[in-house]
Protein backbone atom coordinates (compact mmCIF):
# COMPACT_ATOMS: atom_id res chain seq x y z
CA UNK A 1 0.00 0.00 0.00
CA UNK A 2 0.86 3.68 -0.97
CA UNK A 3 3.21 4.72 2.50
CA UNK A 4 2.37 8.41 1.26
CA UNK A 5 -0.70 8.83 3.41
CA UNK A 6 -3.48 11.51 3.78
CA UNK A 7 -5.53 12.35 6.49
CA UNK A 8 -8.97 14.77 5.90
CA UNK A 9 -11.62 15.03 8.09
CA UNK A 10 -14.89 15.72 7.38
CA UNK A 11 -17.19 17.21 10.54
CA UNK A 12 -20.43 16.66 8.64
CA UNK A 13 -23.91 16.00 10.60
CA UNK A 14 -26.16 17.67 8.30
CA UNK A 15 -26.68 14.67 6.19
CA UNK A 16 -29.08 12.87 8.53
CA UNK A 17 -30.57 14.44 12.12
CA UNK A 18 -28.68 13.66 15.05
CA UNK A 19 -25.96 15.68 15.76
CA UNK A 20 -23.15 14.46 17.09
CA UNK A 21 -21.67 12.92 14.52
CA UNK A 22 -19.59 15.97 12.82
CA UNK A 23 -17.13 15.53 16.09
CA UNK A 24 -16.02 12.05 14.52
CA UNK A 25 -12.96 13.00 13.28
CA UNK A 26 -11.83 14.91 16.43
CA UNK A 27 -12.50 11.07 18.52
CA UNK A 28 -10.24 9.37 16.07
CA UNK A 29 -7.82 11.73 15.99
CA UNK A 30 -8.52 11.41 19.88
CA UNK A 31 -8.02 7.90 19.95
CA UNK A 32 -4.70 7.59 18.18
CA UNK A 33 -5.11 7.45 14.25
CA UNK A 34 -1.93 9.31 13.95
CA UNK A 35 0.17 8.08 16.13
CA UNK A 36 -0.96 4.58 14.87
CA UNK A 37 -0.18 4.78 11.20
CA UNK A 38 3.19 6.64 12.26
CA UNK A 39 4.16 3.38 13.89
CA UNK A 40 3.33 1.76 10.88
CA UNK A 41 5.66 3.50 9.37
CA UNK A 42 4.01 5.71 6.96
CA UNK A 43 4.60 9.10 5.69
CA UNK A 44 1.37 11.03 7.19
CA UNK A 45 0.18 14.44 6.43
CA UNK A 46 -2.72 15.75 8.48
CA UNK A 47 -4.88 18.24 6.17
CA UNK A 48 -7.43 19.07 9.21
CA UNK A 49 -10.77 19.06 8.14
CA UNK A 50 -12.87 20.13 5.41
CA UNK A 51 -15.37 22.97 6.68
CA UNK A 52 -18.61 22.80 6.66
CA UNK A 53 -21.23 25.33 6.21
CA UNK A 54 -24.52 25.18 8.24
CA UNK A 55 -27.83 26.62 7.11
CA UNK A 56 -28.63 30.42 7.91
CA UNK A 57 -31.38 29.87 9.95
CA UNK A 58 -29.49 27.22 11.79
CA UNK A 59 -32.03 24.73 11.58
CA UNK A 60 -32.37 21.57 8.98
CA UNK A 61 -33.75 22.85 5.46
CA UNK A 62 -35.39 20.33 3.64
CA UNK A 63 -35.30 20.88 -0.55
CA UNK A 64 -37.73 18.37 -1.91
CA UNK A 65 -37.15 15.14 -0.04
CA UNK A 66 -33.58 16.53 0.38
CA UNK A 67 -32.29 17.57 4.22
CA UNK A 68 -29.41 20.35 4.02
CA UNK A 69 -29.02 19.36 0.04
CA UNK A 70 -26.76 22.75 -0.77
CA UNK A 71 -24.64 22.41 2.49
CA UNK A 72 -24.26 18.36 1.84
CA UNK A 73 -23.39 20.01 -1.98
CA UNK A 74 -21.06 22.11 -1.22
CA UNK A 75 -19.08 20.16 1.87
CA UNK A 76 -18.68 17.85 -0.71
CA UNK A 77 -17.38 19.39 -3.51
CA UNK A 78 -14.96 20.68 -1.58
CA UNK A 79 -14.05 17.26 0.12
CA UNK A 80 -13.64 16.09 -3.76
CA UNK A 81 -11.33 18.72 -4.43
CA UNK A 82 -9.22 17.71 -1.87
CA UNK A 83 -8.94 14.16 -2.56
CA UNK A 84 -8.49 14.92 -6.29
CA UNK A 85 -5.47 17.23 -4.94
CA UNK A 86 -3.78 14.30 -2.90
CA UNK A 87 -4.38 11.43 -5.68
CA UNK A 88 -2.87 14.15 -8.10
CA UNK A 89 -0.30 14.36 -5.48
CA UNK A 90 0.44 10.55 -5.59
CA UNK A 91 -0.77 9.87 -1.83
CA UNK A 92 -3.54 7.61 -0.30
CA UNK A 93 -6.13 9.54 1.10
CA UNK A 94 -7.75 8.54 3.83
CA UNK A 95 -11.09 10.38 5.16
CA UNK A 96 -13.05 10.57 8.82
CA UNK A 97 -16.01 11.56 9.41
CA UNK A 98 -18.54 12.24 9.69
CA UNK A 99 -21.77 10.67 8.22
CA UNK A 100 -22.38 8.39 5.26
CA UNK A 101 -23.06 11.45 2.87
CA UNK A 102 -19.16 12.86 2.79
CA UNK A 103 -18.97 9.49 0.35
CA UNK A 104 -20.25 11.32 -2.42
CA UNK A 105 -17.26 14.13 -2.37
CA UNK A 106 -14.82 11.07 -1.38
CA UNK A 107 -15.77 9.10 -4.46
CA UNK A 108 -16.01 12.12 -6.73
CA UNK A 109 -12.50 13.15 -6.14
CA UNK A 110 -11.06 9.53 -6.58
CA UNK A 111 -13.40 8.30 -9.88
CA UNK A 112 -11.89 10.42 -12.17
CA UNK A 113 -8.38 9.28 -11.59
CA UNK A 114 -9.54 5.61 -12.20
CA UNK A 115 -11.81 3.61 -15.65
CA UNK A 116 -13.00 1.26 -13.30
CA UNK A 117 -12.76 1.96 -9.59
CA UNK A 118 -13.84 -1.11 -7.42
CA UNK A 119 -16.03 -0.01 -4.11
CA UNK A 120 -16.09 -2.19 -0.71
CA UNK A 121 -19.00 -0.35 0.86
CA UNK A 122 -18.84 -1.88 4.92
CA UNK A 123 -22.50 -1.16 5.98
CA UNK A 124 -25.47 -2.18 7.81
CA UNK A 125 -27.25 -0.16 5.19
CA UNK A 126 -27.47 0.06 1.25
CA UNK A 127 -27.20 4.23 0.92
CA UNK A 128 -28.69 3.21 -2.05
CA UNK A 129 -31.98 5.82 -1.39
CA UNK A 130 -32.68 9.02 -3.83
CA UNK A 131 -35.18 11.38 -2.86
CA UNK A 132 -37.75 9.33 -4.87
CA UNK A 133 -37.42 6.10 -2.37
CA UNK A 134 -36.25 7.52 1.05
CA UNK A 135 -38.54 7.36 3.87
CA UNK A 136 -36.10 10.56 5.93
CA UNK A 137 -34.77 12.81 3.11
CA UNK A 138 -31.74 12.09 4.50
CA UNK A 139 -28.54 12.53 2.27
CA UNK A 140 -26.24 9.99 4.60
CA UNK A 141 -28.71 7.52 2.73
CA UNK A 142 -28.35 7.95 -0.46
CA UNK A 143 -24.14 7.94 -1.10
CA UNK A 144 -24.22 5.01 -2.80
CA UNK A 145 -26.88 5.79 -5.25
CA UNK A 146 -25.65 8.91 -5.98
CA UNK A 147 -22.53 8.22 -7.24
CA UNK A 148 -24.24 5.64 -9.57
CA UNK A 149 -25.63 8.81 -10.92
CA UNK A 150 -28.87 8.85 -9.65
CA UNK A 151 -30.08 11.53 -7.52
CA UNK A 152 -30.43 15.17 -7.70
CA UNK A 153 -28.07 16.97 -9.82
CA UNK A 154 -26.50 19.18 -7.32
CA UNK A 155 -25.06 15.88 -5.99
CA UNK A 156 -24.37 13.39 -9.11
CA UNK A 157 -23.04 16.10 -10.76
CA UNK A 158 -19.86 16.89 -8.01
CA UNK A 159 -16.42 17.55 -10.10
CA UNK A 160 -18.64 17.84 -13.50
CA UNK A 161 -18.89 14.36 -14.24
CA UNK A 162 -21.23 11.74 -13.50
CA UNK A 163 -21.96 8.37 -13.03
CA UNK A 164 -18.58 8.05 -10.37
CA UNK A 165 -18.85 3.96 -10.29
CA UNK A 166 -20.90 1.24 -12.05
CA UNK A 167 -22.55 -1.26 -10.16
CA UNK A 168 -21.00 -4.09 -10.83
CA UNK A 169 -17.98 -2.47 -9.47
CA UNK A 170 -19.64 -2.95 -5.84
CA UNK A 171 -19.46 -5.07 -3.65
CA UNK A 172 -21.97 -4.50 -0.13
CA UNK A 173 -20.51 -6.19 2.72
CA UNK A 174 -22.95 -6.89 6.16
CA UNK A 175 -26.01 -5.19 4.68
CA UNK A 176 -28.91 -5.95 7.21
CA UNK A 177 -31.27 -2.99 7.02
CA UNK A 178 -32.22 -2.41 3.29
CA UNK A 179 -35.50 0.18 2.33
CA UNK A 180 -37.47 -1.52 -0.27
CA UNK A 181 -36.57 1.15 -2.96
CA UNK A 182 -32.63 0.11 -2.41
CA UNK A 183 -33.67 -4.17 -2.62
CA UNK A 184 -35.14 -3.09 -6.28
CA UNK A 185 -31.87 -1.39 -7.18
CA UNK A 186 -29.60 -4.09 -6.27
CA UNK A 187 -31.57 -6.71 -8.36
CA UNK A 188 -32.01 -4.65 -11.50
CA UNK A 189 -28.75 -3.31 -11.63
CA UNK A 190 -26.68 -6.60 -10.09
CA UNK A 191 -25.02 -5.05 -7.25
CA UNK A 192 -22.92 -7.67 -5.15
CA UNK A 193 -24.25 -8.06 -1.48
CA UNK A 194 -22.91 -10.07 1.50
CA UNK A 195 -25.88 -9.60 3.70
CA UNK A 196 -25.21 -11.02 7.55
CA UNK A 197 -26.75 -14.29 5.99
CA UNK A 198 -23.87 -14.51 3.74
CA UNK A 199 -21.98 -13.63 6.42
CA UNK A 200 -23.16 -16.41 8.80
CA UNK A 201 -23.27 -18.65 6.45
CA UNK A 202 -20.11 -18.43 4.42
CA UNK A 203 -17.46 -16.88 7.55
CA UNK A 204 -15.78 -13.56 6.75
CA UNK A 205 -12.57 -15.37 5.39
CA UNK A 206 -14.76 -16.69 2.12
CA UNK A 207 -17.15 -13.58 1.69
CA UNK A 208 -13.37 -11.11 1.82
CA UNK A 209 -11.74 -13.40 -0.40
CA UNK A 210 -14.15 -13.62 -2.98
CA UNK A 211 -14.80 -9.99 -2.15
CA UNK A 212 -11.04 -9.49 -3.42
CA UNK A 213 -11.28 -11.98 -6.20
CA UNK A 214 -14.06 -10.78 -7.42
CA UNK A 215 -12.84 -7.03 -7.68
CA UNK A 216 -9.56 -7.75 -8.58
CA UNK A 217 -10.52 -9.19 -12.02
CA UNK A 218 -12.44 -6.03 -13.07
CA UNK A 219 -10.98 -2.79 -11.37
CA UNK A 220 -7.67 -0.59 -11.44
CA UNK A 221 -8.70 0.59 -7.57
CA UNK A 222 -10.45 -0.15 -4.94
CA UNK A 223 -11.93 2.78 -2.29
CA UNK A 224 -13.13 1.15 0.87
CA UNK A 225 -16.21 2.54 2.15
CA UNK A 226 -16.53 1.66 6.17
CA UNK A 227 -19.03 2.88 8.18
CA UNK A 228 -19.38 1.82 11.57
CA UNK A 229 -22.43 0.85 11.63
CA UNK A 230 -21.91 -2.10 9.55
CA UNK A 231 -20.54 -3.39 13.54
CA UNK A 232 -22.97 -4.54 15.53
CA UNK A 233 -23.88 -2.03 18.21
CA UNK A 234 -23.70 -3.96 21.32
CA UNK A 235 -19.39 -3.48 20.58
CA UNK A 236 -19.71 0.06 18.69
CA UNK A 237 -22.30 1.95 20.25
CA UNK A 238 -21.33 5.26 18.90
CA UNK A 239 -23.02 5.31 15.85
CA UNK A 240 -26.43 7.58 14.28
CA UNK A 241 -28.27 4.16 13.22
CA UNK A 242 -27.68 1.24 14.92
CA UNK A 243 -28.68 -1.90 13.72
CA UNK A 244 -28.67 -4.87 15.78
CA UNK A 245 -27.31 -8.37 15.00
CA UNK A 246 -24.18 -6.52 13.15
CA UNK A 247 -20.39 -7.37 12.34
CA UNK A 248 -18.15 -8.49 15.13
CA UNK A 249 -14.98 -6.56 16.14
CA UNK A 250 -13.15 -9.61 15.62
CA UNK A 251 -14.46 -10.51 11.68
CA UNK A 252 -13.53 -6.90 10.90
CA UNK A 253 -10.24 -6.74 11.98
CA UNK A 254 -9.80 -10.14 9.81
CA UNK A 255 -11.53 -8.12 6.77
CA UNK A 256 -9.05 -5.05 7.09
CA UNK A 257 -5.62 -7.77 7.54
CA UNK A 258 -7.01 -9.89 4.27
CA UNK A 259 -7.58 -6.51 2.31
CA UNK A 260 -4.24 -5.59 3.10
CA UNK A 261 -2.20 -8.67 2.38
CA UNK A 262 -4.80 -8.48 -1.10
CA UNK A 263 -2.49 -4.79 -1.76
CA UNK A 264 -5.94 -3.96 -3.54
CA UNK A 265 -6.88 -0.51 -1.86
CA UNK A 266 -6.29 2.44 -3.17
CA UNK A 267 -8.20 4.97 -0.65
CA UNK A 268 -10.51 4.27 2.52
CA UNK A 269 -12.80 6.00 4.52
CA UNK A 270 -13.75 5.67 8.18
CA UNK A 271 -17.29 7.39 8.80
CA UNK A 272 -20.23 7.69 11.21
CA UNK A 273 -18.70 7.82 14.42
CA UNK A 274 -20.73 9.97 16.80
CA UNK A 275 -19.27 10.56 20.92
CA UNK A 276 -22.11 11.82 21.54
CA UNK A 277 -23.67 8.69 21.32
CA UNK A 278 -20.11 6.48 22.11
CA UNK A 279 -19.05 4.82 25.87
CA UNK A 280 -15.88 6.16 26.75
CA UNK A 281 -14.89 6.61 23.04
CA UNK A 282 -14.85 3.14 22.33
CA UNK A 283 -16.27 3.04 19.07
CA UNK A 284 -13.31 5.75 17.56
CA UNK A 285 -10.85 3.75 19.39
CA UNK A 286 -12.15 0.49 17.77
CA UNK A 287 -11.88 2.42 14.30
CA UNK A 288 -8.48 3.03 15.10
CA UNK A 289 -8.04 -0.05 15.74
CA UNK A 290 -9.63 -1.29 12.40
CA UNK A 291 -7.76 1.43 10.48
CA UNK A 292 -4.85 0.26 11.96
CA UNK A 293 -5.06 -3.38 10.69
CA UNK A 294 -6.17 -2.20 7.37
CA UNK A 295 -3.14 -0.57 6.61
CA UNK A 296 -0.52 -3.26 8.22
CA UNK A 297 -0.65 -3.51 12.44
CA UNK A 298 0.16 -7.15 13.26
CA UNK A 299 0.25 -9.07 16.58
CA UNK A 300 3.71 -10.41 15.23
Amino acid sequence: MNKDLSIIGVPMDLGQSRRGVDMGPSAIRYAGVEETLEDLKYNLRDLGDVPISRPDNKREIQEGNLRNLKQVADGNQKLAEMVDKEINNNRFPLVLGGDHSIAIGSLAGISRHYENLGVIWYDAHGDLNSGETSPSGNIHGMPLAVSLGIGHEKLTNILGYSPKIKPENIVIVGARSLDPGEKELIQESGIKVYSMHEIDRMGMTSVMTETIDYLKERTDGVHLSLDLDGLDPEEAPGVGTPVIGGLSYRESHLAMEMLEESNLLTSAEFVEVNPILDDKNKTATMAVGLIGSLFGEKLK
